[in-house]
């Protein structure tokens, strides 16, 4: 990292260490948010680099192809974690940390969560749409098959009475309403 230039060797190797534990920590923790750890690491060298960077200096650092650095840039740009800046005088694509934590957070979390409520939220609907339409269809002298039918349809409503809560909580992240409930910690 070109800052360090000009240090001593000890204080340069130092701060790279405890950086690089910073970096490493960071990587584990994505992949626990089902990012890969290169890609996790990635985010945390450009979290420490001070300045946009391109893709060659990216995979020039981190020792690893243009081609990984480049699916790793449109992850971490559609999870809104980095942006793309323009530089005068650069013709190539320049990437920086969003560094906001509270905002990569919210992000994050609220544009997997909401494909996976709309995803489970559509087949359930379906099923529902099925299971009433088996209730016309069964009558009411099928006891035992109206009785299951019920049943299905009652564990389904509660579940998307769980998908609708879910949805209030991404809107309350993605406003920034949850801040209210569980303030940002100031200084």
């Amino acid at each position: 990292m070109n800052e360090l230039e000009g240090l001593s060797p000890d204080v340069a190797a130092r701060l790279t260490k405890a950086r690089e534990r910073v970096i490493d920590s960071i990587g584990k923790n994505m992949d626990l948010y089902g990012i890969t750890q290169s890609v996790g690491r990635m985010y945390g060298y450009m979290y420490f680099h001070n300045g946009p960077v391109t893709l060659d200096s990216l995979s020039a650092s981190m020792g690893m192809s243009k081609t990984s650095m480049s699916n790793g840039v449109r992850t971490l740009l559609d999870l809104k974690m980095i942006d793309k800046v323009w530089s005068k005088g650069s013709r190539k694509d320049q990437y920086e940390v969003v560094p906001d934590w509270y905002a990569n957070f919210s992000d994050f979390f609220s544009i997997r969560w909401r494909k996976a409520v709309e995803a489970n939220m559509s087949a359930m609907s379906r099923s529902l749409r099925e299971i009433r339409e088996l209730m016309a269809e069964a009558g009411a002298e099928d006891e035992r098959l109206q009785s299951l039918l019920k049943s299905d349809e009652a564990k389904i409503n509660e579940a998307m009475k769980y998908y609708r809560w879910l949805l209030r909580l991404i809107e309350a992240l993605e406003t920034g309403k949850i801040f209210e409930l569980v303030p940002k910690e100031e200084e």
